[in-house]
């Protein structure tokens, strides 16, 4: 997986409601997802690219995440 240049993702926002991402991580603290708590949407992260698509969202629960 390509690294990601963490003052990039910082600029990005939800592309629905423009709140402010975060970063979600698998077992290992790789990155997998940007989400935002506010549309309780989680965009992926493939080959170390955000897609920020409202159709490739996956729905997260905020207080499971936590």
């Amino acid at each position: 997986m390509t690294a990601l240049d963490h003052r990039l993702i910082d600029l990005l926002v939800c592309p629905l409601c423009k709140s402010a991402l975060q970063m979600q991580r698998d077992a290992e603290g790789q990155p997998q997802a940007l989400a935002c708590v506010a549309d309780r949407l989680a965009f992926p992260i493939r080959d170390g690219i955000p897609v920020m698509l409202e159709g490739q969202a996956q729905p997260f629960d905020p207080a499971a995440a936590a």
